[in-house]
């Protein structure tokens, strides 16, 4: 796993700078190599490692938070094991910006994928000293394809987490509950739309698109958002 590195001309400061003046928020996503869950040390412990570089270098540009997904342990493993992974994980790093943990689309013995077991995730890293600078982020592309339908989301999570810090604002590819991590366009895709519309108004969070297409793409996905919004 690779070290990570600011490819920005002035570096942190300078892109800190940028930022502020703009009146942009900057979010980081660690790399999706990464599983702190694992039982595999080889796995787990390089990705403790980058997990905390990353933090360190998001904070120096200022970064809004950095976004993880919540990783999986084996088919045939007890899924505490993930959980507890977790839990020392938190407790050994320095956060020093929000770290936001991601739902995900698929693994079937994954620690974020359904809301029951991001509830026994919360409860258990809730034991670390430093879990109040835990927080979550919503993918609502993860959640179609993990079989968590948008409408009543936010509430579901909320009472859970008791938060919402980020939400990734995304269409899917595939069915409802397929598993698969492919994101699509608003409109089209399989997400209800207004689930979806629900999720990106009750979340009283940033949304971000991580959709296809490049700028041309997001226009248009933002002119479709506009478009459904209440006046």
């Amino acid at each position: 796993m690779e070290d990570p590195k600011l490819d920005y001309s002035g570096g942190a400061a300078k892109l800190k700078a940028d930022a502020a003046e703009a009146g942009i928020a900057l979010s980081v996503h660690a790399p999706y190599v990464m599983n702190v869950a694992s039982s595999n040390n080889r796995i787990r412990i390089p990705s403790r490692q980058l997990l905390q570089k990353t933090l360190t270098a998001a904070a120096e540009f200022g970064a809004a938070g950095v976004i993880v997904h919540g990783g999986h342990v084996l088919a045939t493993e007890d899924p505490m094991i993930g959980f507890e992974n977790w839990r020392k994980c938190i407790e050994g790093l320095d956060i020093a910006v929000p770290l936001l943990i991601e739902n995900t689309a698929g693994g079937g013995n994954a620690m974020a994928r359904h809301l029951e077991r991001l509830d026994i995730l919360w409860t258990t890293i809730s034991a670390a000293p430093n879990a109040d600078q835990v927080g979550f982020c919503l993918d609502t592309c993860h959640a179609h394809a993990g079989g968590e339908r948008l409408d009543g989301l936010t509430d579901r999570v909320r009472a859970i987490t008791g938060r919402i810090d980020l939400v990734h604002g995304n269409d899917s590819r595939d069915a409802f509950d397929s598993g698969a991590d492919r994101h699509a366009n608003l409109g089209a895709g399989k997400v209800d739309p207004q689930g979806f519309v629900e999720v990106i108004t009750t979340a009283n969070a940033p949304v971000v698109l991580e959709t296809p297409g490049g700028l041309e793409g997001h226009l248009a996905d933002m002119a479709w958002i506009a478009g459904r919004l209440t006046p």
